[in-house]
């Protein structure tokens, strides 16, 4: 696998292991929420929040790292940030340091994300581009089937220890943070210059960017305004009267999946087309939320949560890469991180009226308007994007 570099096998690494400091704590974290005093509708909120943090983030911080020339120093403080955030939760449980937390972990995720995508772009080929990123996800994902994992082993000697466990999330943190001091930028062009960047500079790439960026990511933008957390999923699973560790078990496969399908689905992308692979994937998420709304079954949402996992390999690795393909390479970083961006924007306002509509209406009606959404996602990108 010559596509698949020194570089590429480092990132990878990076992500791995912040993903399995987060992962360890992500299924937990509505129930924990909730026994501080958190309802549904603040749990949507405060992702919401996080989420736009992120947004505005990851668009300022891509445009820089484009403008400077420079990637290994975003990815180095940006997933120390994430890192440093798990501890504080453990320390502070009062809804105002649980937000900040939150937003700290978000805020290092958009100072990377732009970055590294453009770190890995430019270690691919268009030919290869699903490939890599694809591996990136699968090594990602990874990262999020041995997290919950051992949150699970923990919380079977230790139940409702989650103090303990944010703590112990830090450690794979720590890991990931001496990982990326293993990357080294390229050799800058005496041609690149240093130049200014206002904070919102990032929105002007939008009138310049090419047709088909703009076509691709409208149609991005309109299924990430319904695609809501996954914590909305696991506290439907919770709800049902499933214990922690069913909740946290469901997870835990659908990760697997995920991680098991992203390299292989990148690989059949590249041969296909990258649309085909992520409008496939936008079906199967369709089926999953009306499943989600018509069920109570265990052995049901075993079913789902395999399909969800097949959903996500074919569409996050996917979009970003369709996304490098057709912008220049010297913008890779923008184009990136103010989709990234937007799409962070859009979750808040996903998570914050799916919790809505979950509390005046029921989950039911959450996830039907959800799968109702993407079938007109699926037939804008058929019919508009050739």
């Amino acid at each position: 696998m010559k596509y698949i570099t020194r570089t590429v096998w480092i990132l990878s690494l990076i992500s791995l292991f912040t993903d399995t400091a987060s992962e360890m704590l992500y299924p937990v974290m509505p129930v924990f929420l909730q026994s501080i005093g958190f309802s549904v509708v603040l749990i949507g909120i405060l992702e919401g929040i996080a989420e736009a943090t992120a947004g505005l983030c990851k668009g300022y911080f891509g445009k820089l790292s484009d403008n400077s020339g420079k990637r290994a120093p975003f990815i180095q403080l940006g997933y120390s940030l994430s890192a440093i955030s798990k501890p504080i939760m453990a320390l502070f449980i009062f809804p105002v340091w649980i937000f900040f937390a939150r937003a700290l972990d978000r805020f290092g995720k958009g100072l990377r994300t732009g970055a590294r995508d453009a770190m890995l772009s430019d270690e691919a080929t268009p030919l290869t581009k699903g490939k890599v990123f694809g591996f990136h996800r699968s090594m990602d994902t990874l990262g999020a089937v041995l997290g919950p994992l051992a949150a699970l082993i923990f919380l079977y000697f230790r139940p409702n220890d989650y103090k303990t466990l944010f703590l112990i999330a830090f450690l794979p943190g720590l890991a990931a943070i001496s990982t990326t001091f293993l990357l080294k930028d390229k050799k800058q062009s005496p041609s690149v210059k240093k130049i200014p960047t206002p904070f919102f500079s990032f929105l002007k790439y939008w009138k310049i960017s090419p047709p088909m960026y703009r076509k691709v990511v409208i149609g991005l933008l309109a299924f990430a305004l319904f695609n809501s957390s996954d914590m909305l999923l696991l506290l439907k699973v919770k709800q049902s009267g499933m214990a922690d560790t069913h909740v946290i078990g469901l997870y835990i496969f659908y990760n697997l999946i995920y991680a098991l399908s992203a390299f292989p689905l990148g690989m059949i992308a590249d041969k296909v087309s990258l649309k085909t692979v992520f409008t496939i994937g936008l079906v199967v998420f369709a089926a999953v939320y009306l499943g989600m709304a018509l069920t109570s079954s265990f052995y049901v949402y075993l079913a789902l949560f395999f399909l969800y996992g097949l959903y996500a390999a074919a569409t996050e690795g996917i979009a970003k890469a369709w996304i490098s393909n057709i912008t220049d390479p010297k913008d890779t970083a923008t184009a990136i991180g103010s989709f990234a961006g937007f799409q962070s924007l859009a979750a808040m306002v996903a998570s914050s009226l799916a919790g809505a509509i979950w509390f005046w209406f029921g989950a039911e009606a959450a996830f039907l308007a959800t799968s109702v959404v993407t079938v007109g996602v699926i037939v804008y990108f058929w019919t508009v994007i050739k």
